[in-house]
């Protein structure tokens, strides 16, 4: 049981990265996403010692929505700054070029993706693989390297260095908040800030 489920790890969250970064068949990333879920999803449910209430529990995020905010807008503020001060050309160019595109991804991206991302790289690894990562410092490790590592596909070191650190965020926020809902909120702050700040090429289209 073991090695099947090192082999599978391997398989969906290192070998399927790389099958799309060099792409030998055309394939859209976001339905591969969804037929990713899909195969977590099935997995999940039917696990009979998962709790499915980790799927949503709202309670987790009214208890820790402030402190989510406080950390994202010291964040944002960030990235803000040394956008500006690197490339200014960039800041916002979504919203004042396509501002009804920026707000269709507002709206689409956490229920499209984010969410979707949330059960493969945290629900589902987090209860599939927590024979091989026994710690919760390990788990979350190898939760966020494997959401890092997926970001290879855009072809650029920002999208997988920026998602390195939001994976240890969002993971250690799962673990932490016992709620996948809280998880996704947090992981579509960030998201979402990055495609309004001007940075959203690089986690869309690869490159800027």
């Amino acid at each position: 049981m073991r090695w099947k489920l090192i082999a599978e790890f391997v398989l969906l969250f290192v070998l399927l990265p790389i099958g799309f970064r060099f792409k030998p068949f055309p394939f859209p990333i976001i339905p591969a996403l969804w037929l990713l879920t899909g195969y977590c999803l099935f997995r999940l449910l039917r696990d009979s010692s998962f709790d499915r209430t980790l799927l949503w529990n709202s309670a987790g995020l009214r208890t820790r929505c402030w402190q989510i905010v406080v950390l994202f807008v010291a964040l944002a503020t960030l990235i803000a700054a040394v956008i500006y001060s690197l490339h200014p050309d960039w800041l916002f160019t979504l919203v004042r070029t396509t501002p009804w595109f920026w707000l269709l991804v507002m709206v689409l991206y956490p229920v499209l993706s984010v969410y979707p991302q949330a059960i493969v790289f945290r629900a589902f690894l987090f209860q599939r693989y927590r024979q091989l990562f026994r710690s919760p410092v390990a788990i979350t490790i190898a939760s966020a390297l494997a959401f890092s590592f997926a970001h290879v596909v855009f072809r650029n070191w920002i999208a997988v260095s920026f998602t390195l650190v939001g994976g240890i965020i969002f993971a250690w926020r799962y673990q932490q908040s016992r709620s996948l809902l809280t998880s996704a909120f947090e992981h579509a702050l960030y998201g979402c800030w990055m495609f309004t700040v001007g940075l959203g090429d690089f986690f869309y289209r690869g490159m800027h």
